[in-house]
């Protein structure tokens, strides 16, 4: 695929961002376009490699391998190569319902499978395809494509995440009705409310909605399941129902303090601000000239960061409680898994331009939140930790003697992580939740009530994108056969 000889002839472009100390000042996505000539040059470097594991999409021993939604990668990195971009968007479209999402936040498990990043720098695959579904938009090509005929069954998606948005773009192409419920008052879930519009802006989440909307599925806003409608009414009124509710129990920090004024879970600060630049109310939660501590390095750590910084905070630190990914990958984090190398994502980049510095400190564990005497926090006492070997070969935390200090702090951002999906709402369907919290369901993704299906990190637990989309579009094809008497028309990846 691609050109026999490209991956010796062009090296990988490097991301094309606007300048850190530009970007802060606005809301704008931070990556502009590439020129064609470029495209067709990355598109080249693609290698005929034999086995291209960069699609494969499975878990090596609980990591990434590849693509989990299976992309047609090496298909059309060669059409783009070739300059054949219809072509291209026709076979991205064969397996992601939504690669302008995928092309935004995704971070790429199929670059670090490429076998070309075995000994160079991977074909820029993200890139790629994001440029494949933005020209197609710009050209005309993504039109609505509602079913020639309908089957009379009606299904009902509950949430609006990538996970419920692909479910319900997969089983209206079946022919089946389908109605989405979405308790906020817009939809998207994860993808309008939970990633800053740097990221993702919030047009693009709209542009593909309205599709859908003309393509026949039903959306209604502002309803929250179990409570505005009886979960008895959708099992009775709908011949399937699949919840795709996400994992939105928060984990929480349990120290001294948690108490305080200015102590507030990611979620409940990145949302705020999306609404207030959707026009919602103003936000409540605000880092302007405050000292600002994330706890938490994962994505939505880096998201506090870029957003903290763009409200003006006065400083930003981010505390993480592992040690400093290596720089390159360790012997038992073998090629074709995901890298767990070093990376300075944008919200790190950005607040290096601001202060000098990558805003992470490694190995700190918080010991305690401190107040002002009037209830607000103002600092937090942290200390150093390692990572021993108990027996057995569990991993214990130690406290490092010595190393205790304080960071100024009068807003502090909980970015540990999600736990499940709200009990309340499985509860109400007669899901059964397993150990971690998640509902439980068999291969064909139906939960422990007949009829009802689950997908998505309600089911999964937290994970990326990509990954919601590749369950929406299974749970699709597994509530198609329950309805059609054992027969799909749908792929089953």
């Amino acid at each position: 695929m691609g050109k026999p000889t490209g991956f010796m002839e062009f090296g990988r472009e490097p991301a094309h961002v606007r300048p850190p100390l530009e970007r802060v000042k606005d809301w704008g996505e931070t990556h502009p376009g590439y020129e064609e000539a470029t495209l067709r040059d990355q598109g080249a470097r693609c290698m005929d490699c034999g086995i291209p594991y960069c699609h494969s999409g499975e878990l090596v021993n609980g990591l990434a391998m590849g693509c989990p939604i299976h992309n047609l990668i090496p298909e059309w990195n060669d059409l783009v190569y070739r300059g054949q971009w219809r072509e291209a968007i026709i076979r991205l479209h064969k397996t992601n319902n939504f690669p302008e999402f995928t092309g935004r936040v995704c971070p790429a498990p199929c670059e670090g499978s490429c076998t070309l990043g075995i000994s160079q720098p991977p074909v820029t695959i993200k890139m790629i395809e994001n440029e494949i579904i933005e020209r197609a938009f710009l050209e005309g090509w993504v039109v609505p494509e509602p079913p020639l005929s309908r089957t009379g069954m009606k299904a009902a998606v509950v949430g609006s995440g990538p996970a419920g948005l692909a479910a319900a773009a997969q089983l209206n192409r079946a022919g089946h009705a389908v109605t989405v419920f979405e308790r906020d008052d817009r939809v998207g879930g994860l993808l309008m409310y939970g990633i800053p519009n740097m990221k993702l802006d919030k047009s693009v989440i709209d542009r593909r909605v309205k599709l859908l909307e003309a393509e026949g599925i039903d959306f209604v806003t502002g309803t929250a399941v179990g409570l505005d409608i009886a979960a008895e009414k959708l099992v009775k009124e709908y011949d399937a129902v699949v919840l795709a509710i996400g994992s939105t129990v928060p984990r929480d920090l349990k120290v001294e303090g948690r108490e305080l004024a200015g102590v507030h879970f990611a979620m409940e600060f990145l949302v705020a601000n999306t609404r207030a630049l959707l026009g919602g109310p103003a936000t409540p939660v605000s880092a302007a000239g405050r000292d600002v501590v994330v706890i938490g390095g994962g994505d939505t750590g880096t998201d506090c960061v870029g957003t903290a910084i763009r409200q003006g905070a006065k400083s930003v630190v981010q505390l993480e409680i592992l040690p400093r990914p290596p720089e390159t990958r360790t012997a038992d984090n073998p090629w074709p898994q995901w890298p767990k190398v070093y990376k300075v994502d944008y919200g790190q980049e950005e607040a290096a331009a601001m202060w000098g510095a990558d805003p992470r400190r490694y190995l700190v564990n918080t010991r305690r939140l401190v107040g002002d005497g009037g209830g607000h926090v103002k600092a937090i006492e942290t200390v150093e930790i390692e990572w021993v070997h108990a027996p057995g070969g569990r991993l214990e935390m130690n406290e490092c003697a010595g190393t205790e200090g304080s960071l100024p702090a009068d807003l502090v951002l909980i970015a540990m992580g999600f736990t499940g999906p709200a009990p309340e709402l499985p509860a109400a369907f007669g899901c059964k939740l397993d150990h971690r919290g998640n509902i439980v369901h068999d291969d064909d993704f139906m939960t422990t009530t007949p009829g009802v299906f689950a997908a998505g990190d309600c089911a999964r637990g937290q994970s990326l994108v990509v990954w919601a989309i590749n369950e929406g579009r299974l749970a699709a094809r597994a509530v198609d056969k329950f309805l059609m008497f054992g027969e799909s028309v749908l792929p089953d990846y």
